[in-house]
């Protein structure tokens, strides 16, 4: 779904964010945004690293 957005959509994306939010508080967002996808992608690699070590395990015993 979000894949169909195209750069067009995200310019009035963009814009609306802009008008809603102002110009002060995009980088605050910005910001939040970048910390949350950072730590869900942490997240992601520790349960990824974590199933492949269980699966080592289970292949050792």
């Amino acid at each position: 779904m979000l894949s169909n957005i195209g750069f067009p959509g995200l310019i009035l994306i963009l814009i609306i964010a802009l008008i809603i939010f102002g110009p002060s508080k995009l980088p605050e967002i910005g910001k939040a945004v970048g910390s949350s996808l950072k730590e869900f992608k942490k997240a992601t690699r520790d349960i990824v690293s974590d199933d492949e070590s269980n699966k080592i395990d289970d292949n050792k015993k």
